[in-house]
């Protein structure tokens, strides 16, 4: 039997483990797209062994290499990339929403084809979690848990951007374990003069001011600029915790989360299952039909 596995959109803290919890149960069967579906396309698909997954099993980043191919879409490359596809048993897709739409076309080309839910976004539908996204929240709570005291130093705000796309999960999360003064996942909750009144009373009573933010609401140092021009001095900093949370090292509770991942994987490959998606849901995991 023969196994594709594929690593489509951004790279996942988890992934790594996914991928040698694979290699543990499949070994030389196991194989692997480089860089997405565009290794699919192009036929770039090597033995997993050669990306010695053993080794990375507990490090961020993707060892087969993650990529997005918009033009995947399109049905020129779509047929292309179904044709090398029909080559292995399983295909094996890690990925977001998009990936799992890939997934459910391939089945419906005649693919025996597997999603797992992995992005940091945690925005996939169907599934309560997805791979990367503890560490992804664990790496932005590390990330002002260690900028806050500088500023607390002196009385200053700062704005941390976090990921999430359109998605405000990452910073919603991290607030609740932080606390900021401020958290904006919605542009309706963008207030400027707000803002800045508070971040003004609380510097005259020798506090610091704390702010996640979600990207793609504003550019954070457009966001920087308008909050000091309404104070009327520079106390606003800012921070782009950005890919610190891709590339964080993957938290115990992430490990443990992949593996369960693999397990469920081998388990709807045992069953000959094809057209489904491997699902975190109350606590269990499932194998759900696409």
């Amino acid at each position: 039997m023969k196994i594709l596995l594929i690593a489509s959109g951004g790279d996942a803290p988890g992934m790594n483990k996914f991928i040698a919890q694979m290699y543990k149960r499949y070994g030389s069967s196991l194989y692997a797209c480089k860089g997405g579906f565009e290794g699919l396309y192009n036929a770039d698909i090597v033995p997993a062994r050669f990306f010695e997954p053993f080794k990375v099993a507990n490090s961020a980043g993707c060892c087969i290499k993650s990529g997005r191919f918009p033009q995947f879409k399109q049905k020129k490359y779509f047929n292309k990339a179904l044709e090398n596809a029909k080559n292995f048993d399983f295909v094996v897709v890690m990925g977001g929403n998009g990936s799992k739409k890939g997934v459910k076309e391939l089945a419906e080309g005649g693919v025996k084809a597997i999603f797992v839910p992995a992005t940091i976004d945690n925005d996939v539908e169907g599934t309560n979690y997805s791979i990367g996204f503890h560490t992804a929240v664990a790496m932005v709570c590390y990330a002002v848990r260690n900028v806050m005291p500088s500023m607390q130093s002196h009385s200053r705000a700062c704005v941390f951007e976090v990921m999430g796309r359109h998605s405000g999960e990452i910073a919603q999360n991290a607030a609740k374990i932080l606390q900021p003064q401020f958290l904006i996942t919605q542009p309706s909750q963008l207030n400027i003069p707000e803002m800045a009144s508070e971040i003004l009373k609380r510097h005259k009573k020798d506090q610091a001011t704390s702010i996640i933010i979600r990207e793609n609401i504003i550019d954070c140092d457009d966001l920087t600029k308008k909050l000091n021009d309404e104070i009327g001095q520079r106390l606003v900093k800012n921070f782009v915790v950005g890919h610190l949370q891709r590339g964080g090292k993957p938290t115990k509770a992430e490990l443990k989360m992949s593996a369960a991942f693999a397990y469920a994987t081998i388990k709807a490959i045992g069953k000959n299952q094809s057209g489904v998606a491997i699902e975190f849901v109350d606590g269990k995991m499932r194998i759900q039909e696409i």
